[in-house]
Order: structure tokens, then C-alpha cells, then sequence
């Protein structure tokens, strides 16, 4: 074969670092921005937080109705083009790459960032959402323990110790009794039998785990007559029948200890007649029974678990501004950052001086202000196009959500889909009537008889509705609900209606009648 020299003349887009962590940045959560700004002042000398009030103009809120610039364009172009020509071996690439610029795009932007280095960003938020009072250095070590104290959470293994102490109790039984108490989960079960629990702490001597087995059985009475009530049951059927005996005798009470001993599944779908003819007794006891043993604790340890309850703090605040609506960002989820100006001026001050590793964390610390500001700049852009685009629903609630998709707002900003679903993904937006996902303004659509399209997530309200109204002893079925829709003109299937009933987690028809 004959070797030769060719010229190839091929065009390519790459991403820069840069860019990279711009598209990071605009899909992460609020607490996830807050983390990555923290880490990035822990890492680059360069950043600090700005102790003043950020300029608007300089965090690029002003430009929002001005016509895209051209880097934003170049910026979509690449958007476009990669994800169009990405073949299926580079799927993650297409994700990555909707910010691609050329070379003279990044060639400005550097100048753009040469300078002294003030560029600064939005505003503090120097404690990232900690709300506590700082703990004051004049208290004494008393008050400390007294506050620490009061604040503590008592477990349900802390809660069953104490009480433990007050019995007379041999050290055997003491131990044993101290195991199973560690051994329930966090709703109050005892989940492991007892001679697998004498087995793992026996081993292979079975004489000894039989004792220990028998131990067990013995303790684990004490602990079933502890608070709170049912706490040490191996199963639910257990836990009720320990309350129903804490419970005052009556005809009612014997009958539900009675249904609790038959399979659970005939009182969860409340089938009267079965559980009156096994029980021998009559069905208006039985559906007192029902009522009964609903009025009991299926979980016993239920209110001693520290659940971390984790606010929702939104991106976006929307509030009613005469006969329209105003779109602001909330200024508490905005770091406010800026380039070290000292750092930043000796550093202009001694160039080529082996100063090469730091003039790139400068830079850094450059292009993580930029990108935030872009993130922020986009997040405001796409949902102010969305108020415009559901002004009903502003107006008069989920009811009058009209149908939307990516694309409409993609189209209207000149940007791609997959910005528009990253910008909507884990960002939140205040509103008159709560606080909503982004993704939460998009629905698919439901024909009507006039040839109109509703929104499901009206169509969703509406079935809530629906039900919310109904006679609590002639529930409406799926069948009803559909023929309903129908009459407000919206065709709906009743298997449409049932996956948006299980979605809004409303029981079927023969689980929401009242007995």
C-alpha cells in the first residue's frame, strides 16, 4: 500500500472547564449550591464573600427582557448542533455540552475578566440557611447543660431504659431485658424472632441458646406492659391486640381482639360480612370494632424517631403587582461572592514570577462568579416565561393550569430542552397559592369536546375535587369520575383516572366508604 500525505480541514466543539461547571451549576439544588460555594471558599484563596450589597446591573437581572447577546447565541448553537449530531455512543457528551463556545467567544470572555478583580455577585448569605442563635460565650456550664437538655431527643430505646429502671429485676434479666430494647426498630417491633436472637448471641451451644430463648420469653412480657402502649410486638397484628387490651371491656373491645386474631388483609379491605361470620359476632358490632381498632397506634414508636424536617427554601418568589404578577429571585438562596481584591492586585502586581498556579485559582474564582450569575440570570429568565405563560393559574389556582411542555418555553427563550429541564429540576417557586417544583407548570395535555386541550394536572385537581365532595357512603368509582370529567367536556378514560387517582394517593371506592 502506498503511504501519502493528506489534508483534512474538520470542524469540532469542546468544552472548557469553564463550561463544564456552568452546566454543573445550573442543574444543582439550592443546598447542593450552597455546599459547592463553601467548598470553593474553603479551596480558592482568591474568593471571599462580599460584606456589601451586590450591584444589580453587575448580577445581570437588568438584561432579562433584552434581546439574547451573541455569546448566548453561540452558546445554543452548540447546544443545537451537539444535539442533533451526537450519535448514541456520546449521549453523555450531548448532556454535557449545551454551553459549547468557540475559541473567540472564550477568548472574550477572558478579557472580559481581566482586571483588578471587584467582580462581585449576588447577595450574602454568609450562614447558608442556619437559623439557630449562636450560642453566647458568657454562659456558665449549668445554663449550657440546662439548654442542651431541653433540646435533646429522647429515642424510644432511652425512653424504655428509664422506665427499666424502676423494676426489680435480677442482672440476667436486666441484660436481657436491656437486648431487646436495643434489638426493636424504629417503629417499636421486635422483628427478629426470640431464638434467633438467642441463637446469634448463644452460637452453637443450643442448650444454652434454648435457656436464653426461654429468658427472652420471660422479659419480653415485661416489656409489652411498658409505655408506649403495644411497643414490643412482633408483628401488627400483635401491637393491636396489646392496646385493645389496655383498652376498657366491652362488647366492641372483644370483638376487635377477636378480628385482630383472623389474616389482617379482611380488615383492611373491611369486608364485614367475613369478619362477622368468623368472629360470631353481629356486623354492627364489627364495623364499631373497625372504627375501634382505626383509632389505634399501628406504630408505637412512631413519635419518639427524630425525623430531620428539611424546609423548602424557593429559588423564585412570585407575588401579585397590580393586575400582573412581579418575578424576583429570592435574595436569600443568591451567594454574594467577589474576587479577594488584595490578593488579586499583588498578584497583577508580580506576573511572570512564578506566579502561574496562582493566576489560574484567579481565574477560577473568575469563572465560578460568572457562572453563578448565568445560573441565577437563567433561572429567572425561564420562570418568568412560565408566570406568562400560566397567568391563570396565578389568578385562580390549579384549576386553571393549562397544558405546557419544554419545548414552549425552549422556543420562547432560544434555549435548549435539556437547559430548560435542568433549570426546572429541584428549583422551587413561591407563589400565592404555595410553594411549587418549576416542573410542576408542565402537564401534558387532555382533549376537550371543543377541540381544546386541558392540562392534567387540572384534570388531577379536578378528580381531588371531586372526591373531597362525594357522600362518604356512596364513594364515587372510577367509572363516576370519568363520566364527570366528561360532563366538563374533558375526555378522560377511567384507567386515565384511576393513575391519577393513585398519584394523588386517593383510596379506591371500596376503602373510602364510611361505615
Amino acid at each position: 500500500m502506498k503511504q501519502g500525505l493528506s489534508l483534512r480541514v474538520s470542524q469540532h466543539l469542546a468544552l472548557t472547564p469553564q463550561l463544564q461547571q456552568s452546566i454543573r451549576l445550573l442543574q444543582l439544588s439550592t443546598l447542593e449550591l450552597s455546599q459547592e460555594v463553601e467548598q470553593m471558599l474553603d479551596e480558592n484563596p482568591f474568593l471571599e464573600v462580599a460584606d456589601d450589597t451586590a450591584v444589580r446591573e453587575e448580577f445581570g437581572l437588568e438584561q432579562i427582557d433584552t434581546p439574547v447577546s451573541q455569546d448566548s447565541q453561540e452558546f445554543e448553537y452548540a447546544i443545537n448542533s451537539i444535539a442533533t449530531n451526537a450519535d448514541s455512543s456520546s449521549t453523555t457528551s450531548q448532556n454535557d455540552a449545551e454551553t459549547s463556545v468557540e475559541s473567540s467567544s472564550e477568548a472574550r470572555l477572558e478579557e472580559s475578566w481581566e482586571g483588578d478583580g471587584t467582580v462581585e455577585s449576588s447577595p450574602d448569605d454568609s450562614e447558608w440557611g442556619s437559623d439557630a442563635p449562636a450560642r453566647k460565650n458568657n454562659l456558665d456550664d449549668s445554663d449550657a447543660q440546662a439548654s442542651d437538655l431541653t433540646g435533646a431527643h429522647e429515642s424510644l430505646q432511652d425512653h424504655l431504659h428509664r422506665q427499666s429502671l424502676g423494676l426489680r429485676l435480677s442482672e440476667v434479666d436486666r441484660a436481657a431485658l436491656y437486648f431487646l430494647i436495643e434489638s426493636l426498630n424504629d417503629d417499636g417491633y421486635l422483628e427478629d424472632s426470640l431464638a434467633s436472637l438467642a441463637g446469634g448471641l448463644a452460637g452453637d451451644d443450643l442448650e444454652q441458646a434454648e435457656e436464653l430463648a426461654q429468658r427472652f420469653a420471660v422479659t419480653l412480657k415485661l416489656l409489652q406492659h411498658m409505655t408506649p402502649v403495644g411497643v414490643g410486638a412482633r408483628n401488627l397484628a400483635e401491637c393491636l391486640g396489646l392496646q385493645l387490651l389496655d383498652c376498657q371491656d366491652c362488647e366492641e373491645t372483644r370483638a376487635a381482639i377477636a378480628m385482630c386474631r383472623q389474616p389482617m388483609e379482611l380488615l383492611a379491605k373491611r369486608d364485614v360480612k367475613r369478619l362477622s361470620y368468623l368472629c360470631s359476632f353481629a356486623d354492627e358490632v364489627i364495623k364499631r370494632a373497625i372504627v375501634l381498632i382505626a383509632r389505634l397506634e399501628p406504630k408505637p414508636g412512631r413519635r419518639f424517631v427524630n425525623v430531620e424536617r428539611n424546609l423548602i427554601v424557593p429559588d423564585v418568589i412570585v407575588v401579585k403587582s397590580g393586575r400582573g404578577f412581579k418575578v424576583s429571585l429570592n435574595s436569600d438562596v443568591m451567594p454574594r461572592l467577589r474576587v479577594h481584591d488584595i490578593y488579586a492586585n499583588a498578584l497583577k502586581q508580580h506576573k511572570g514570577q512564578g506566579g502561574q498556579a496562582l493566576q489560574q485559582r484567579l481565574q477560577e474564582a473568575r469563572w465560578f462568579i460568572k457562572n453563578i450569575q448565568q445560573r441565577f440570570d437563567t433561572i429567572l429568565r425561564v420562570s418568568s416565561a412560565i408566570v406568562e405563560r400560566q397567568k391563570n393559574f396565578f389568578s385562580h389556582g390549579e384549576l386553571a393550569m393549562r397544558p405546557l411542555v419544554l419545548r414552549e418555553i425552549a422556543d420562547e427563550l432560544g434555549l435548549h430542552e435539556s437547559t430548560i429541564s435542568r433549570v426546572t429540576t429541584a428549583k422551587y417557586m413561591s407563589t400565592p397559592f404555595g410553594t411549587f417544583e418549576l416542573k410542576y407548570f408542565f402537564g401534558s395535555a387532555l382533549g376537550t369536546e371543543t377541540g381544546g386541550n386541558a392540562s392534567s394536572t387540572a384534570v388531577r385537581a379536578l378528580i381531588k375535587q371531586f372526591v373531597s365532595s362525594e357522600n362518604p357512603k356512596k364513594p364515587l368509582s372510577d367509572n363516576q369520575i370519568s363520566e364527570m370529567l366528561k360532563e366538563q367536556g374533558i375526555e378522560c378514560a377511567r384507567r386515565t383516572v384511576a393513575k391519577y387517582r393513585e398519584a394523588l394517593r386517593i383510596a379506591p371506592t371500596n376503602l373510602r366508604k364510611a361505615l
